[in-house]
């Protein structure tokens, strides 16, 4: 961390003085008119001993603080052991165990869009419409955008919260339900070639998805209050719990029962194998959209919200986050946000596709990431105390370095996959990197998630954190569309008819002459029709290795000692006003 600047007085760290008229001091931080439109936010904060912003606006009118010395330390630390489930009162309890329920509601459709989807398209659709796909995870990295009217918009007899929590999960419902009866259809129009129905099929994941990102919004700001002061901590915690389970649920557990040669192999006497797994996509849709009915009445005939009062309204709360992206340091962080996982997007978003496409089956794959939870699980508490040690941006960096060098290690992987199929060794290699790549992936989530914490406003910390939070899912979603789309750009393969022709057997057109087989659809048909695809060059390996470059020259370049220098500064330079 940086050192304390000569000349300041020893204060606690936390909270700003006055506010001067000029717009931006030397620390980069606009003052002003948008230091007035903070100072209103403090004046409308109440004296309830239980709202932790009244109790930062407390602190913010002593004389002795001061901003200039370096960020700080996560509030807690050095506190002692918190609290366990069954030392909270019986109402955070059962509030706590509400905030799980929720959160893991979200995560049953954001595990299909963003795990299991992918992958079952994949049979069927190229890695550009994969990329097409890849769009419907945009909302959760935008919700920022409306985020302010979640949070100024709503009904006192329904209640804060409650006013866009239930007709939000009264849609995701009805919405499951919709694509339960159409699912398999639209897939399979999606695969045709030359067929635009890949952009339909999208579109209607991302209105799911965006149901889901408003929930989440509307169900972060409910914890705030929900829970007990002393007990905050739990929201966070309910978050991972709840989108953890709901995400592996709806990706490791369902590719796996998905998968007919796992149902057949583990649930079916061998004389009586099926063709379809235990679980299909369009049933599990059908009992989740009813899941979502079921919970939301409960929701509004049991669950009584507290009365809130609003002071903010929505062009209010547009001003202040205006005026933090006029921050210098906040530009400069953005920009590190925007481009820090270039570098290992096609390991990302390519690599598990590209096992898939060359043997590896789906009920391995699903064992691989069955594996890996329990490690994210595990290794996830020791990162918690990590950053509580060494400086989170510092950790951040090292992770960085790990994910570079995961993802060379996934193209090593995938290029020596056995010909004659995966045996022993060869899944625990796969499991060892998967466990790497998504190690370094909750590392830098963990660090990164910290040094937010430790810098935002806390009286405008929701609008805060929620626009650092919307801009680092955004650096990890917009560059995977173009790297899927130049996966296949890269890729150069001809379909080499058969030297002996042979009718019998055949799924199509018999090959008679060349042609690319570069995207899924000719790779099928080559097939189908007896010919061979013979790929030059694939494209994932082009692809992993630029974006690897770039990882390599941003980093050291300029995301290393922006982000050091970054993490030096005082809190003066993270305000909107002095």
């Amino acid at each position: 961390m940086g050192k304390k600047p000569a000349g300041k007085s020893k204060a606690n760290p936390t909270v700003r003085s006055g506010s001067t008229d000029s717009v931006k001091d030397r620390n980069g931080h606009a003052t002003g008119a948008m230091s007035g439109l903070v100072e209103h936010r403090r004046k409308h904060v109440t004296n309830n001993s239980e709202d932790p912003a009244s109790q930062a606006a407390s602190l913010m009118s002593r004389s002795s603080f001061t901003l200039d010395d370096p960020v700080p330390a996560l509030a807690g630390e050095g506190q002692g052991p918190s609290k366990g489930f069954f030392e909270l009162s019986k109402k955070d309890q059962r509030n706590f165990l509400l905030l799980i329920l929720l959160y893991f509601l979200q995560g049953i459709p954001m595990g299909l869009a963003n795990g299991s989807v992918p992958f079952l398209l994949k049979s069927i659709v190229s890695y550009s419409a994969i990329g097409v796909f890849s769009l419907a995870a945009y909302p959760y990295s935008l919700k920022l955008l409306w985020s302010p009217i979640v949070d100024a918009v709503w009904s006192p007899k329904l209640g804060r919260r409650k006013s866009w929590i239930l007709p939000i999960q009264i849609l995701s419902g009805l919405s499951m339900l919709w694509l339960g009866g159409r699912v398999q259809r639209m897939m399979a129009d999606a695969g045709e070639k030359d067929s635009n129905s890949i952009w339909s099929f999208t579109w209607w994941w991302f209105g799911l998805v965006f149901l889901c990102a408003t929930q989440d919004i509307a169900v972060d700001g409910w914890a705030l209050t929900l829970l007990s002061n002393e007990n905050l901590a739990y929201a966070s915690t309910a978050q991972t719990v709840g989108l953890t389970a709901g995400q592996f649920l709806s990706y490791t557990v369902f590719l796996a029962f998905n998968s007919k040669d796992f149902a057949n192999k583990w649930f079916r006497p061998a004389d009586a194998p099926l063709d379809v797994g235990l679980m299909t996509l369009d049933g599990y849709l059908k009992f989740w959209g009813w899941a979502y009915l079921l919970v939301t009445a409960g929701l509004a005939i049991f669950k009584r919200e507290e009365k809130t009062r609003n002071t903010d309204g929505v062009w209010e709360v547009y001003q202040v986050m205006g005026g933090i992206l006029k921050l210098k340091n906040v530009q400069t962080f953005i920009i590190i946000h925007l481009i820090a996982k270039i570098g290992f997007q096609a390991n990302d978003a390519v690599t598990s596709l590209k096992l898939l496409d060359k043997g590896f089956s789906q009920e391995d794959l699903a064992l691989t990431v069955l594996i890996d939870f329990p490690f994210e699980l595990g290794l996830g508490y020791y990162i918690g105390k990590w950053c509580q040690t060494y400086p989170p941006m510092q950790i951040w960096c090292w992770a960085f370095v790990g994910r570079l060098a995961a993802a060379g290690f996934a193209q090593f992987v995938v290029s020596i996959f056995p010909p004659g199929g995966t045996t022993t060794w060869y899944l625990l290699m796969v499991i060892a990197e998967h466990v790497l790549s998504t190690f370094g992936n909750t590392v830098m989530f963990v660090a990164v998630s910290a040094f937010h914490a430790k810098i935002s406003d806390p009286v405008i910390g929701g609008t805060y954190m929620t626009l650092l939070a919307t801009v680092s899912n955004l650096g990890g979603t917009f560059p995977r569309f173009f790297v899927l789309k130049f996966v296949d750009m890269f890729t150069v393969a001809t379909c080499e008819p058969p030297t002996t022709p042979k009718m019998d057997g055949l799924k199509g057109d018999l090959v008679t002459q060349a042609f690319s087989c570069a995207l899924e659809a000719d790779k099928h048909r080559c097939r189908d029709g007896g010919g061979y695809c013979n790929v030059t060059t694939d494209g994932y390996y082009v692809m992993n290795i630029i974006c690897i470059i770039i990882g390599i020259v941003t980093f050291w370049g300029f995301i290393k000692p922006a982000a050091l220098k970054l993490q030096s500064l005082p809190l003066r330079a993270w305000r909107i006003s002095e």
